[in-house]
């Protein structure tokens, strides 16, 4: 089957609007990955962006730096939830709810008794 003028016309849209969309594709990956940090590469796998190993290391010096607070905040956050785990589930605090309600329910228990019965 050969190509004549009137395929070649039938198929140009279709032809034009993959280039463009694989294009636009190729434009938009390429600037996710430089927008989140991956570094770019050439035909040959190449890293052309960052310029320099010494922007990729000090952005990795950042990042660990980071981190590093980071962990020092979730460990401070923990011993923290642990102090108050402590004090929620102390014996000092269940014997406080249980007088707590043993007064109460003597409150209740002299509501219900008429006054002329009381000393």
């Amino acid at each position: 089957m050969a190509l004549d003028i009137a395929t070649i016309e039938m198929l140009s849209p279709i032809i034009i609007v993959g280039t463009a969309v694989a294009t636009a594709g190729w434009i938009f990956n390429n600037w996710l990955r430089m927008r989140h940090g991956y570094p770019l590469e050439n035909s040959w796998g190449k890293s052309i962006y960052p310029k320099t190993d010494g922007e990729a290391q000090a952005r990795v010096q950042l990042l660990t730096q980071e981190n590093a607070e980071l962990r020092a905040e979730m460990s401070a956050v923990k011993d923290r939830l642990a102090a108050v785990e402590s004090i929620v589930t102390d014996k000092g605090y269940d014997v406080a709810r249980q007088i707590e309600s043993l007064r109460e329910a003597r409150d209740l228990a002299r509501a219900d008794v008429p006054a002329e019965t009381r000393q």
